[in-house]
Parts: C-alpha cells; structure tokens; sequence
C-alpha cells in the first residue's frame, strides 16, 4: 500500500474533510499515520475539535484497534530553519536571520522555495525510521492544494533539482522526488457530482499522469441519496403532472392543485439532478481509475462522522493495496 498519500480537489470539495477521514481509515489495527497539512487554515484542528496545530507532531486520534493518527500543521518559516540546521548546521544564525525578517521574505517572495520546504518535510516523515529500523508512520496523509496546483506543488523539487545540480540543495530535491514519483506515493483527488469540479479533476489528472505523478483514487464526496425509484424518476423526468397526480391522489395524497404542483416540481428537480450527476459519473468512469464515493454527512462533520467516513473508505479499498510496511526508501 502506498504509504504517503495526498489528497487534492477542488474548493468546495471537502478534501480536508476526506484527508482526515483517510487518516483515521489508514490507523485500524495498531498501524500509526500522520496527517498532514500545509496551507495554515487550521482544518485539521477544527475538524478533530483540538487545539490549534502547532510546529510539532501530535496525536489527535484513536483509530479503532488501537491506530493512532498524529497530525502536523508544517510551517514554512520553521521548516526553512530545520532545513539550513540539517544541511548547513545554521541553528544560531537561522534564528538570527529570522529576527531579521529574512525567514519571511524567503517563503514569501519566493513561493516555490515555501513548496519546496512543505513537500521535503512531508518527504522526511514518510522516510523516517526509529531505531530499530522500522518506520516512526506507516501511512503519511496529506491535506495538499487545491487540484489547480497540485502538479505545480508536488513537482517543483524537480525544478529546483535541475536548477542546483550539487550539493544538498540539488541532492534533498532528488531524495524528495524519489518519494513522490514512487509506488510509495498516491495522489487522490475530491471531487462533486457536478460539472466543474470533475472537469477541473480531469484536467488535474491529466497534468499529474504528464508530471509521471502517481495518481491513485478519485474520490466522489457529499453524494446525496436517490429518494425515488426508477420508474418514478422517470416520470418525474418527462413532466406528466396528470399521471402524477393521479397516483398521489391513489396513495391518499388529496388536496388542491396548490399541494400538488410543488411535489411535482421537487420530483423534476430530483430527477433532472439525479440525470445530470449520472453524466459526470459517466465523466468519471472514462478516467480509468478506481473511484470511490462518500455520502452527504447531513448533520455536518464531526467526529462521529469522521469515523463513519474512514469506515466508508476503508469498505472501498481506498489506500489499501499490497503491504509496504518495513520495506527500503526507493
């Protein structure tokens, strides 16, 4: 199984949402996972009802069978000074630089430096191994960008590998790329039953198969139920409002035309929806992926919800496949 996995979509998509529920579907059995995020809105946190994240890794969570999911909100400032004490032993004067404000203004004037710095971190918890040798996370979960910049952000250590051709800089870009492009690696996108997030999936796909990322589910999110049957949809469908009322009228449903033309026209509206995300499915089903979907948590998400999610997820395979556990950085 793919042991770093990133979670994209569009906005609006949830995908915080499904990189949580994925964390707590990847920590069953004793297994240990480390949810990540890197755009500082504090998602995470909000979900879990913890404590905002600071610069640390720490357990938010209890997965059933004893898993633990820990989390880490990775701040580009503080990953910048990790990295000039880890290649450059620039502890003291890192810290001087920040006073400076020179910190800041490398992770903001420059933000393929502040990509960079997220992916190398997430990059080390995934290669990270305790002294006995085995890995400190089994899975590595992350909360990435939006789908618009995905292939942009994963990538750019590439860039940077071909820009610095020595030294560590060059040597820490390639090490980061051996992750990502590996089949340790899984790039899941979120996406809606409706047009503009799945065309932006699409799109996302087609940018990350070209970058030769890793892409592994895509994963249809707030999927509302179909309250009627076939043959109702379709009548609903061709707008026979005599027939209808007719058979409300033989289910005990009287009353004026007043009570009756609503009813009708929420059964349209049901079925022209119903029509409309059976085109997208067949959109999607095109991609040649595995796709997984999710069901509209209508009371909103917490905890509870999570929980039911990872179960969802964990019914339909996604981020299961064959056991890398205790195997060798590619």
């Amino acid at each position: 199984m793919s042991r770093f996995q990133v979670v994209s979509g569009k906005g609006g998509t949830g995908k915080t949402t499904v990189a949580a529920a994925l964390a707590l579907a990847l920590a069953t059995e004793g297994r240990r996972t480390l949810l990540v995020e890197v755009e500082g809105r504090q998602g995470i946190a909000q979900l879990f009802g913890a404590d905002a994240l600071p610069y640390e890794e720490r357990r938010i969570a209890v997965a059933p069978g004893g898993g633990e999911v820990h989390a880490l909100a990775i701040d580009a400032e503080q990953a910048l000074l990790d990295y000039l004490q880890m290649f450059y032993k620039l502890g003291g004067a890192g810290r001087a630089l920040k006073k400076l404000g020179a910190i800041d203004f490398a992770t903001t004037i420059a933000p393929g430096v502040r990509d960079v710095l997220l992916t190398g971190k997430a990059c080390e918890a995934v290669r990270r191994k305790d002294k006995q040798g085995r890995y400190v996370y089994d899975h590595v979960i992350m909360d990435a960008p939006p789908t618009g910049r995905i292939t942009r952000f994963l990538n750019v250590n590439d860039e940077v590998a071909g820009l610095a051709r020595i030294g560590p800089i060059h040597n820490q870009a390639q090490a980061v790329m051996r992750v990502l492009k590996s089949p340790q690696t899984a790039v899941h996108l979120v996406t809606l039953l409706e047009e503009m997030p799945v065309q932006e999936t699409a799109d996302g796909i087609a940018e990350l198969r070209a970058a030769d990322l890793p892409v592994g589910h895509v994963i249809v999110n707030m999927v509302r139920p179909h309250v009627v049957d076939e043959e109702t949809l379709r009548t609903a469908a061709t707008g026979r409002r005599k027939e209808i009322a007719k058979t409300l009228t033989r289910a005990g449903v009287t009353g004026s035309a007043a009570l009756v033309r609503p009813l009708i026209e929420q059964a349209a509206e049901h079925a022209q929806r119903v029509g409309l995300e059976r085109g997208q499915r067949a959109v999607l089903a095109g991609l040649g992926l595995p796709t997984a979907e999710l069901p509209l948590a209508g009371d909103g998400v917490d905890l509870a919800a999570l929980h039911d999610l990872a179960t969802e997820l964990r019914k339909q395979g996604v981020g299961e496949g064959p056991d890398a556990s205790g195997g060798t950085d590619s």
